[in-house]
Protein backbone atom coordinates (compact mmCIF):
# COMPACT_ATOMS: atom_id res chain seq x y z
CA UNK A 1 0.00 0.00 0.00
CA UNK A 2 1.46 3.25 -1.16
CA UNK A 3 -1.10 6.11 -0.04
CA UNK A 4 -4.28 6.24 2.56
CA UNK A 5 -6.35 7.13 -0.22
CA UNK A 6 -6.80 8.60 -3.89
CA UNK A 7 -9.76 11.19 -4.69
CA UNK A 8 -12.35 10.22 -7.18
CA UNK A 9 -11.34 10.21 -10.86
CA UNK A 10 -7.75 10.50 -9.57
CA UNK A 11 -6.10 7.33 -11.25
CA UNK A 12 -3.32 5.99 -9.30
CA UNK A 13 -0.66 4.12 -11.07
CA UNK A 14 -1.95 0.57 -12.52
CA UNK A 15 -2.03 -2.16 -9.81
CA UNK A 16 -1.30 0.15 -7.09
CA UNK A 17 -3.71 -0.20 -4.08
CA UNK A 18 -4.50 2.60 -1.19
CA UNK A 19 -6.08 1.17 2.57
CA UNK A 20 -9.20 3.16 1.71
CA UNK A 21 -11.53 3.99 -0.98
CA UNK A 22 -14.95 6.22 -1.28
CA UNK A 23 -17.85 4.69 -1.79
CA UNK A 24 -21.86 5.33 -1.56
CA UNK A 25 -22.62 3.45 1.22
CA UNK A 26 -25.92 2.27 2.98
CA UNK A 27 -25.96 1.68 6.83
CA UNK A 28 -28.95 0.07 8.66
CA UNK A 29 -29.14 3.24 11.03
CA UNK A 30 -30.00 5.39 7.36
CA UNK A 31 -32.31 2.88 6.45
CA UNK A 32 -34.90 4.22 4.55
CA UNK A 33 -35.67 6.69 1.43
CA UNK A 34 -32.49 6.00 -0.89
CA UNK A 35 -31.75 10.01 -1.02
CA UNK A 36 -31.20 9.29 2.72
CA UNK A 37 -29.97 6.09 3.16
CA UNK A 38 -26.83 6.19 1.00
CA UNK A 39 -24.12 8.46 1.79
CA UNK A 40 -20.57 8.43 0.23
CA UNK A 41 -17.92 7.44 3.27
CA UNK A 42 -14.22 6.41 3.49
CA UNK A 43 -14.19 2.67 3.84
CA UNK A 44 -10.99 -0.35 4.16
CA UNK A 45 -10.20 -1.40 0.65
CA UNK A 46 -11.41 -5.02 0.24
CA UNK A 47 -8.87 -7.59 0.27
CA UNK A 48 -8.83 -10.29 -2.64
CA UNK A 49 -9.18 -13.45 -2.15
CA UNK A 50 -8.91 -17.00 -4.59
CA UNK A 51 -10.72 -16.47 -7.49
CA UNK A 52 -11.50 -13.16 -7.18
CA UNK A 53 -10.77 -9.47 -8.69
CA UNK A 54 -10.26 -6.12 -8.13
CA UNK A 55 -11.71 -3.69 -10.06
CA UNK A 56 -11.02 -0.13 -10.71
CA UNK A 57 -15.04 1.11 -11.48
CA UNK A 58 -15.13 3.52 -14.16
CA UNK A 59 -18.73 3.73 -13.68
CA UNK A 60 -21.85 1.56 -12.16
CA UNK A 61 -25.26 0.58 -13.42
CA UNK A 62 -28.55 1.50 -11.12
CA UNK A 63 -31.05 -1.05 -10.56
CA UNK A 64 -34.12 -2.07 -8.31
CA UNK A 65 -32.56 -4.75 -5.86
CA UNK A 66 -30.86 -1.63 -3.96
CA UNK A 67 -33.42 0.25 -3.79
CA UNK A 68 -34.59 -2.79 -0.97
CA UNK A 69 -31.17 -2.67 0.42
CA UNK A 70 -31.98 0.82 1.19
CA UNK A 71 -35.20 0.51 2.42
CA UNK A 72 -34.04 -3.10 4.82
CA UNK A 73 -36.71 -4.46 2.81
CA UNK A 74 -37.88 -7.38 2.41
CA UNK A 75 -34.56 -8.11 2.95
CA UNK A 76 -32.10 -6.64 5.15
CA UNK A 77 -28.65 -7.42 3.90
CA UNK A 78 -26.60 -6.33 6.09
CA UNK A 79 -28.16 -8.21 9.05
CA UNK A 80 -28.06 -11.44 6.86
CA UNK A 81 -24.13 -11.34 5.86
CA UNK A 82 -23.34 -9.94 10.09
CA UNK A 83 -25.41 -13.32 11.01
CA UNK A 84 -23.27 -15.63 8.56
CA UNK A 85 -20.42 -13.98 9.93
CA UNK A 86 -19.45 -10.67 7.79
CA UNK A 87 -17.24 -8.15 10.00
CA UNK A 88 -18.70 -5.13 8.07
CA UNK A 89 -22.23 -3.54 9.60
CA UNK A 90 -22.43 -1.49 6.25
CA UNK A 91 -23.77 -2.34 2.75
CA UNK A 92 -21.39 -1.36 -0.65
CA UNK A 93 -24.31 -2.07 -3.36
CA UNK A 94 -24.28 -1.75 -6.99
CA UNK A 95 -24.92 -4.69 -9.04
CA UNK A 96 -23.20 -4.08 -12.64
CA UNK A 97 -20.48 -2.49 -13.39
CA UNK A 98 -17.29 -1.07 -15.75
CA UNK A 99 -14.07 -0.76 -15.04
CA UNK A 100 -10.90 -2.06 -14.96
CA UNK A 101 -8.89 -5.27 -13.52
CA UNK A 102 -6.56 -3.23 -10.80
CA UNK A 103 -5.95 -6.39 -8.85
CA UNK A 104 -5.80 -10.68 -8.67
CA UNK A 105 -6.19 -13.47 -6.04
CA UNK A 106 -4.71 -16.33 -6.67
CA UNK A 107 -6.04 -18.88 -9.31
CA UNK A 108 -7.46 -16.32 -11.49
CA UNK A 109 -6.00 -17.13 -14.84
CA UNK A 110 -9.45 -15.73 -17.06
CA UNK A 111 -7.97 -11.51 -16.82
CA UNK A 112 -4.68 -9.63 -15.76
CA UNK A 113 -4.70 -6.77 -14.63
CA UNK A 114 -4.99 -3.93 -16.66
CA UNK A 115 -8.06 -5.38 -18.56
CA UNK A 116 -11.28 -3.43 -19.12
CA UNK A 117 -14.16 -5.27 -18.16
CA UNK A 118 -17.91 -5.47 -17.79
CA UNK A 119 -18.97 -6.69 -14.39
CA UNK A 120 -21.82 -9.25 -14.30
CA UNK A 121 -24.42 -9.53 -11.67
CA UNK A 122 -24.36 -13.18 -10.64
CA UNK A 123 -21.66 -14.73 -8.48
CA UNK A 124 -21.18 -18.42 -7.69
CA UNK A 125 -19.74 -21.02 -6.64
CA UNK A 126 -18.18 -23.11 -9.94
CA UNK A 127 -17.27 -26.10 -7.71
CA UNK A 128 -20.27 -26.38 -6.16
CA UNK A 129 -22.25 -29.84 -6.47
CA UNK A 130 -25.01 -28.63 -8.65
CA UNK A 131 -22.63 -27.02 -10.86
CA UNK A 132 -20.34 -29.42 -11.39
CA UNK A 133 -23.64 -31.94 -12.35
CA UNK A 134 -24.71 -29.92 -15.03
CA UNK A 135 -26.39 -26.69 -13.71
CA UNK A 136 -26.07 -23.06 -14.88
CA UNK A 137 -24.29 -21.14 -12.67
CA UNK A 138 -27.54 -18.92 -12.27
CA UNK A 139 -29.50 -21.94 -11.01
CA UNK A 140 -26.79 -22.83 -8.71
CA UNK A 141 -27.89 -23.22 -4.85
CA UNK A 142 -25.11 -20.94 -4.03
CA UNK A 143 -26.13 -18.16 -6.58
CA UNK A 144 -26.21 -14.63 -5.52
CA UNK A 145 -27.08 -11.10 -6.96
CA UNK A 146 -23.65 -9.40 -6.64
CA UNK A 147 -23.40 -5.98 -4.77
CA UNK A 148 -27.09 -6.89 -3.21
CA UNK A 149 -26.61 -10.35 -1.83
CA UNK A 150 -23.16 -9.63 -1.56
CA UNK A 151 -20.94 -6.87 -0.27
CA UNK A 152 -18.48 -4.73 -2.36
CA UNK A 153 -20.19 -3.74 -4.80
CA UNK A 154 -19.98 -1.07 -7.84
CA UNK A 155 -20.92 1.66 -5.78
CA UNK A 156 -17.06 2.72 -4.73
CA UNK A 157 -13.57 3.13 -5.70
CA UNK A 158 -12.56 -0.76 -5.98
CA UNK A 159 -15.25 -2.99 -6.50
CA UNK A 160 -14.96 -7.11 -5.02
CA UNK A 161 -15.86 -9.81 -8.00
CA UNK A 162 -15.20 -13.39 -9.12
CA UNK A 163 -12.94 -13.67 -11.93
CA UNK A 164 -16.30 -15.23 -13.89
CA UNK A 165 -17.81 -12.20 -13.70
CA UNK A 166 -15.78 -9.92 -15.67
CA UNK A 167 -16.11 -9.70 -19.63
CA UNK A 168 -14.31 -7.81 -22.12
CA UNK A 169 -15.73 -4.49 -22.30
CA UNK A 170 -16.64 -2.98 -25.89
CA UNK A 171 -14.46 -0.59 -26.98
CA UNK A 172 -16.93 1.49 -28.87
CA UNK A 173 -18.80 2.50 -25.80
CA UNK A 174 -18.69 4.43 -22.78
CA UNK A 175 -18.23 3.69 -19.46
CA UNK A 176 -21.52 4.64 -18.71
CA UNK A 177 -23.30 3.13 -21.54
CA UNK A 178 -20.77 -0.36 -20.28
CA UNK A 179 -21.90 -0.13 -17.04
CA UNK A 180 -25.72 -0.33 -17.10
CA UNK A 181 -27.26 -2.65 -19.78
CA UNK A 182 -25.57 -5.64 -17.70
CA UNK A 183 -28.09 -6.60 -15.80
CA UNK A 184 -31.47 -5.99 -17.22
CA UNK A 185 -30.36 -6.99 -20.75
CA UNK A 186 -29.23 -10.38 -20.05
CA UNK A 187 -32.38 -10.59 -18.01
CA UNK A 188 -34.31 -9.70 -20.18
CA UNK A 189 -33.01 -12.09 -22.93
CA UNK A 190 -33.03 -15.49 -21.13
CA UNK A 191 -36.68 -14.68 -19.76
CA UNK A 192 -37.40 -14.11 -24.01
CA UNK A 193 -34.66 -16.92 -25.16
CA UNK A 194 -34.08 -19.38 -22.13
CA UNK A 195 -37.08 -21.57 -21.46
CA UNK A 196 -37.50 -23.93 -24.24
CA UNK A 197 -40.29 -24.37 -26.24
CA UNK A 198 -41.47 -20.93 -24.90
CA UNK A 199 -38.98 -18.30 -26.54
CA UNK A 200 -39.48 -15.98 -28.71
CA UNK A 201 -40.39 -16.93 -32.23
CA UNK A 202 -41.27 -14.52 -35.70
CA UNK A 203 -44.88 -13.57 -35.60
CA UNK A 204 -45.13 -13.81 -32.11
CA UNK A 205 -46.60 -11.20 -29.99
CA UNK A 206 -45.24 -10.77 -26.28
CA UNK A 207 -46.33 -8.31 -23.67
CA UNK A 208 -44.01 -6.38 -21.84
CA UNK A 209 -44.49 -4.64 -18.34
CA UNK A 210 -42.71 -1.17 -17.66
CA UNK A 211 -41.46 -0.91 -21.26
CA UNK A 212 -39.92 1.82 -20.63
CA UNK A 213 -37.72 1.06 -17.86
CA UNK A 214 -34.51 -0.78 -17.90
CA UNK A 215 -35.10 -4.25 -18.14
CA UNK A 216 -38.39 -3.31 -20.69
CA UNK A 217 -36.35 -1.37 -23.06
CA UNK A 218 -34.01 -4.11 -22.98
CA UNK A 219 -36.77 -6.64 -23.77
CA UNK A 220 -38.46 -4.48 -26.61
CA UNK A 221 -35.44 -4.97 -28.84
CA UNK A 222 -34.14 -8.16 -28.42
CA UNK A 223 -37.95 -9.44 -29.22
CA UNK A 224 -37.93 -7.69 -32.02
CA UNK A 225 -34.59 -8.76 -33.08
CA UNK A 226 -35.69 -12.42 -32.65
CA UNK A 227 -38.96 -11.26 -35.23
CA UNK A 228 -41.93 -10.93 -32.33
CA UNK A 229 -43.95 -8.07 -31.78
CA UNK A 230 -43.33 -6.39 -28.70
CA UNK A 231 -46.24 -3.95 -27.19
CA UNK A 232 -45.28 -2.63 -24.14
CA UNK A 233 -47.23 -1.58 -20.72
CA UNK A 234 -46.11 1.81 -20.05
CA UNK A 235 -47.52 5.06 -17.63
CA UNK A 236 -47.77 7.78 -19.49
CA UNK A 237 -47.70 8.37 -23.62
CA UNK A 238 -44.06 9.82 -23.55
CA UNK A 239 -42.60 6.91 -22.11
CA UNK A 240 -45.32 4.73 -24.52
CA UNK A 241 -43.94 6.51 -27.45
CA UNK A 242 -40.37 6.01 -26.45
CA UNK A 243 -40.86 2.08 -26.41
CA UNK A 244 -42.08 2.72 -30.22
CA UNK A 245 -38.88 4.03 -30.99
CA UNK A 246 -37.17 1.43 -29.70
CA UNK A 247 -39.36 -0.93 -32.40
CA UNK A 248 -42.05 -1.94 -30.40
CA UNK A 249 -45.83 -1.90 -32.49
CA UNK A 250 -47.53 0.24 -29.44
CA UNK A 251 -48.09 0.35 -25.93
CA UNK A 252 -51.08 0.15 -23.19
CA UNK A 253 -51.15 3.05 -21.07
CA UNK A 254 -51.81 1.42 -17.41
CA UNK A 255 -53.21 4.18 -16.07
CA UNK A 256 -56.53 3.91 -18.37
CA UNK A 257 -57.45 0.76 -16.00
CA UNK A 258 -57.68 0.56 -12.46
CA UNK A 259 -58.71 -3.59 -11.71
CA UNK A 260 -54.70 -4.02 -10.90
CA UNK A 261 -54.03 -5.53 -7.59
CA UNK A 262 -55.03 -9.06 -6.09
CA UNK A 263 -57.06 -10.86 -7.28
CA UNK A 264 -60.73 -10.71 -5.53
CA UNK A 265 -61.92 -14.19 -4.06
CA UNK A 266 -63.70 -16.31 -7.01
CA UNK A 267 -66.70 -16.41 -4.21
CA UNK A 268 -67.36 -13.18 -4.50
CA UNK A 269 -68.96 -13.11 -8.15
CA UNK A 270 -69.55 -9.20 -7.41
CA UNK A 271 -65.85 -8.41 -7.00
CA UNK A 272 -64.32 -10.83 -10.28
CA UNK A 273 -66.95 -9.89 -12.57
CA UNK A 274 -65.88 -5.60 -11.87
CA UNK A 275 -62.31 -7.36 -11.88
CA UNK A 276 -63.14 -9.58 -15.06
CA UNK A 277 -63.99 -6.62 -17.17
CA UNK A 278 -61.32 -4.63 -16.44
CA UNK A 279 -58.70 -7.36 -17.29
CA UNK A 280 -60.96 -7.97 -20.46
CA UNK A 281 -60.80 -4.54 -21.42
CA UNK A 282 -57.31 -4.60 -21.17
CA UNK A 283 -57.58 -7.56 -23.20
CA UNK A 284 -58.76 -5.69 -26.18
CA UNK A 285 -57.02 -3.20 -26.05
CA UNK A 286 -53.94 -5.01 -26.33
CA UNK A 287 -56.13 -6.77 -29.97
CA UNK A 288 -55.98 -3.17 -30.93
CA UNK A 289 -52.82 -2.18 -30.82
CA UNK A 290 -51.48 -5.52 -32.04
CA UNK A 291 -53.80 -5.08 -34.92
CA UNK A 292 -55.35 -8.69 -34.92
CA UNK A 293 -57.23 -11.03 -32.01
CA UNK A 294 -54.26 -12.85 -30.79
CA UNK A 295 -52.99 -13.43 -27.39
CA UNK A 296 -49.13 -12.67 -26.29
CA UNK A 297 -47.28 -15.66 -26.48
CA UNK A 298 -44.95 -14.59 -23.75
CA UNK A 299 -45.88 -12.05 -21.23
CA UNK A 300 -42.84 -10.59 -19.66
CA UNK A 301 -43.50 -9.81 -16.02
CA UNK A 302 -41.45 -8.39 -13.54
CA UNK A 303 -44.14 -6.20 -11.19
CA UNK A 304 -45.60 -8.70 -9.81
CA UNK A 305 -48.37 -8.57 -7.42
CA UNK A 306 -50.67 -6.09 -9.35
CA UNK A 307 -50.25 -7.39 -12.61
CA UNK A 308 -49.87 -10.97 -12.60
CA UNK A 309 -53.80 -11.84 -12.44
CA UNK A 310 -54.21 -9.77 -15.69
CA UNK A 311 -50.68 -11.53 -17.19
CA UNK A 312 -52.26 -15.34 -16.87
CA UNK A 313 -55.44 -14.57 -17.84
CA UNK A 314 -54.23 -12.53 -20.92
CA UNK A 315 -51.48 -15.18 -21.74
CA UNK A 316 -52.27 -17.51 -25.35
CA UNK A 317 -52.99 -20.68 -24.32
CA UNK A 318 -49.79 -22.89 -24.17
CA UNK A 319 -48.27 -19.48 -23.52
CA UNK A 320 -45.59 -18.15 -20.79
CA UNK A 321 -46.10 -16.02 -18.17
CA UNK A 322 -42.32 -15.22 -17.06
CA UNK A 323 -41.04 -13.20 -14.40
CA UNK A 324 -37.71 -11.97 -12.70
CA UNK A 325 -39.44 -9.75 -9.98
CA UNK A 326 -41.55 -8.48 -7.76
CA UNK A 327 -41.91 -4.43 -7.52
CA UNK A 328 -45.59 -4.34 -6.77
CA UNK A 329 -45.47 -6.87 -4.41
CA UNK A 330 -44.90 -10.32 -3.88
CA UNK A 331 -47.81 -12.14 -3.25
CA UNK A 332 -49.56 -12.61 -6.48
CA UNK A 333 -52.87 -14.40 -6.88
CA UNK A 334 -53.48 -16.84 -10.33
CA UNK A 335 -57.05 -18.64 -11.35
CA UNK A 336 -55.79 -22.01 -11.40
CA UNK A 337 -58.29 -22.79 -14.33
CA UNK A 338 -56.70 -20.78 -17.07
CA UNK A 339 -53.53 -22.60 -15.59
CA UNK A 340 -54.19 -26.08 -15.64
CA UNK A 341 -57.14 -25.53 -18.50
CA UNK A 342 -55.37 -23.68 -20.82
CA UNK A 343 -51.96 -25.12 -20.30
CA UNK A 344 -50.35 -21.63 -19.45
CA UNK A 345 -47.06 -21.77 -18.02
CA UNK A 346 -45.60 -19.15 -14.94
CA UNK A 347 -41.77 -19.51 -15.45
CA UNK A 348 -39.56 -17.97 -12.79
CA UNK A 349 -36.47 -16.79 -14.32
CA UNK A 350 -32.95 -15.14 -12.39
CA UNK A 351 -30.37 -13.52 -14.31
CA UNK A 352 -28.71 -15.36 -17.16
CA UNK A 353 -25.92 -17.51 -17.57
CA UNK A 354 -22.51 -16.39 -18.74
CA UNK A 355 -23.18 -17.69 -21.89
CA UNK A 356 -26.36 -15.40 -21.95
CA UNK A 357 -24.15 -12.68 -20.99
CA UNK A 358 -21.72 -12.63 -23.73
CA UNK A 359 -24.56 -13.01 -26.22
CA UNK A 360 -26.17 -9.66 -24.99
CA UNK A 361 -22.34 -8.20 -24.68
CA UNK A 362 -22.19 -8.95 -28.27
CA UNK A 363 -25.17 -7.41 -29.72
CA UNK A 364 -24.56 -4.29 -27.33
CA UNK A 365 -20.77 -4.34 -29.23
CA UNK A 366 -22.31 -5.04 -32.86
CA UNK A 367 -24.78 -1.88 -32.25
CA UNK A 368 -27.63 -3.82 -31.91
CA UNK A 369 -28.67 -3.48 -29.27
CA UNK A 370 -29.25 -0.28 -27.82
CA UNK A 371 -28.18 0.02 -23.40
CA UNK A 372 -30.69 3.10 -23.32
CA UNK A 373 -28.92 5.35 -20.87
CA UNK A 374 -31.11 8.36 -20.17
CA UNK A 375 -29.37 9.53 -17.26
CA UNK A 376 -26.03 9.38 -15.44
CA UNK A 377 -24.73 11.30 -12.19
CA UNK A 378 -21.56 11.31 -10.23
CA UNK A 379 -21.29 8.72 -7.03
CA UNK A 380 -22.87 11.19 -4.62
CA UNK A 381 -25.97 11.03 -6.25
CA UNK A 382 -26.43 6.96 -5.75
CA UNK A 383 -29.20 7.55 -3.68
CA UNK A 384 -30.83 9.99 -5.82
CA UNK A 385 -30.89 7.89 -8.20
CA UNK A 386 -32.36 4.85 -6.65
CA UNK A 387 -35.29 7.47 -5.34
CA UNK A 388 -36.23 8.42 -9.08
CA UNK A 389 -36.54 4.45 -8.99
CA UNK A 390 -38.55 3.76 -5.99
CA UNK A 391 -40.65 6.80 -7.14
CA UNK A 392 -41.47 5.57 -10.41
CA UNK A 393 -39.97 9.25 -12.23
CA UNK A 394 -36.79 7.72 -13.51
CA UNK A 395 -36.43 8.67 -17.43
CA UNK A 396 -36.90 5.72 -19.36
CA UNK A 397 -34.36 2.86 -19.87
CA UNK A 398 -31.18 2.14 -17.55
CA UNK A 399 -28.68 4.63 -15.81
CA UNK A 400 -25.60 4.73 -14.41
CA UNK A 401 -23.16 6.73 -12.04
CA UNK A 402 -19.51 7.67 -12.82
CA UNK A 403 -17.49 6.40 -10.05
CA UNK A 404 -14.19 7.73 -11.70
CA UNK A 405 -14.60 7.91 -15.36
CA UNK A 406 -15.40 11.51 -16.24
CA UNK A 407 -18.03 12.25 -18.52
CA UNK A 408 -18.24 10.43 -21.95
CA UNK A 409 -15.14 9.06 -21.66
CA UNK A 410 -14.63 5.07 -23.44
CA UNK A 411 -11.28 3.89 -22.27
CA UNK A 412 -10.02 1.85 -25.16
CA UNK A 413 -7.33 0.34 -23.54
CA UNK A 414 -5.55 3.56 -22.55
CA UNK A 415 -5.31 3.81 -19.05
CA UNK A 416 -3.93 7.78 -19.29
CA UNK A 417 -7.53 9.13 -18.78
CA UNK A 418 -8.00 10.96 -22.22
CA UNK A 419 -11.69 11.46 -23.49
CA UNK A 420 -11.87 9.91 -26.42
Amino acid sequence: MTADHYELGNRPPLGELPDRMYASVIRPERYGPPEKAFAVELVDVPTVGHGQVLVYMMAAGINYNNVWAALGYPFDVVAARRKAGAAENYHIGGSEGSGIVWAVGPGVSSVSVGDEVIVSSGVWDESADDVRMGFDGNASSTMKAWGYETNHGSFAQFALASDLQCHPKPPGLTWEESAAFLLTGPTAYNQLCGWSPNTVEPGDPVLIWGGAGGLGSMAIQIARQRGGIPIAVVSDDDRGKRCVELGARGYINRTEFDHWGRLPDTRDTEAMDRWTRGARAFGRKFWEVLGERKSPRIVLEHTGQDTIPTSMYLCDTAGMVVICGGTSGYNADVDLRYLWMRQKRLQGSHYANLRQCRQVIQMAADGTLDPCVSWTGDLGETGLAHQMLYENTHPYGNMAVRVNARQGERGTGALDGIDQ
